[in-house]
């Protein structure tokens, strides 16, 4: 007890599923805490068996969980961790994924499909979870699928950072690999320094996902250095198509920069023979040593996580903390 106020201590504990170790060990560096020892293991059938080590009452809990391959499994992970923590008496549950799952499925295309994106909000609210903490999300509007705060992190700025520090900004053009993401590009060339956008204009069978066809640049590209730039590169298809196309017109080097390197399939061979001199992906999701390849820069979110952490057990100003973006 706080002898002044007669109001209990606060207690910051941090809590790590499965996907990705290597981040939560970082970010828990950062904070100065150590991850809560648990046991976690599956069953012969499938099932997920977790319980924490230690007393987490009246605890402020934050629970980080990657949503990379197998998504199900780590979504459930995550779930029952949540669970658990409020079976347990925690005190508040923050819930962190830097990568959200089912993002794009967060509207109906045709009648009688999911609303996926809102349907795992509904999950983690049902489990206990009084915050979610996330980074890039697909579309802005899954915020509000959450009854409660979300803090919606940026990891543009560090990318933009590394890429204006490598590349300058003097014959940039920033890129978006379709007309949705203009936005995006926008904002990009803002923090750039007002440098001028492009997109690839494209067109989608949507009875065939991850196929796309480009068509034409529309923008100044020539003799220029296209950023392409994009919130998740999933089978590389659109990305490889987009840098293909900006060659074609002109461009003198093509650099990608993602947020999410979700890297299914032949997304890594994609990348590494498409032509980009480049591609910048942060550690949201964690990238297996079979799917590296040299072009690859990998940035660490961990110091942009771990601050927010902090700032949300001091009950600061998270929106402050990122210039008014979060």
């Amino acid at each position: 007890m706080n002898a002044k106020s007669g109001t209990p201590k606060k207690n910051l504990m941090f809590f790590s599923g499965r996907a990705h170790p290597e981040l939560a060990e970082e970010v828990a560096k950062h904070l100065n805490v150590s991850i809560t020892p648990q046991s976690a293991y599956d069953f012969a059938n499938g099932e997920i068996f977790v319980r924490f080590e230690e007393s987490v009452r009246g605890c402020d809990a934050f629970v980080i969980q990657s949503h990379s391959e197998p998504i199900n499994k780590w979504v459930m992970e995550q779930l029952l961790m949540v669970d658990a923590l409020k079976r347990a008496s925690a005190k508040r549950i923050t819930v962190i994924m830097p990568f959200y799952p089912y993002a794009r499925q967060d509207k109906k295309h045709k009648g009688r499909e999911p609303i996926s994106a809102r349907l795992v909000a509904d999950l983690f609210k049902t489990a206990g979870a009084d915050r979610i903490m996330t980074v890039d999300l697909h579309t802005a509007q899954i915020q509000g699928f959450f009854d409660g705060p979300v803090d919606h992190l940026f990891a543009q700025t560090l990318l933009s950072r590394y890429v204006k520090e490598t590349y300058g900004s003097d014959n940039v053009t920033v890129v978006s690999p379709d007309a949705g993401r203009t936005k995006l590009a926008e904002k990009w060339a803002d923090d750039l320094g007002g440098v001028p956008i492009a997109f690839i204009h494209k067109t989608r069978d949507p009875l065939r996902p991850n196929e796309v066809v480009a068509n034409r640049v529309v923008g100044e590209v020539r003799d220029r250095l296209c950023v392409v730039i994009d919130d998740m590169v999933d089978t590389g298809g659109t990305i490889a198509k987009a840098v293909d196309q900006l060659l074609a017109e002109g461009a003198g080097d093509v650099v990608v920069a993602a947020s999410h390197p979700v890297l299914s399939g032949p997304a890594p061979e994609r990348l590494s023979e498409c032509g980009a001199k480049e591609v910048v992906f942060t550690n949201t999701l964690p990238i297996p040593d079979e799917k590296r390849f040299p072009k690859m820069t990998v940035l660490s979110i961990a110091p942009l996580l771990a601050r927010a952490i902090q700032e949300v057990f001091e009950d600061g100003s998270v929106t402050s903390l990122f210039d008014g973006n979060a």
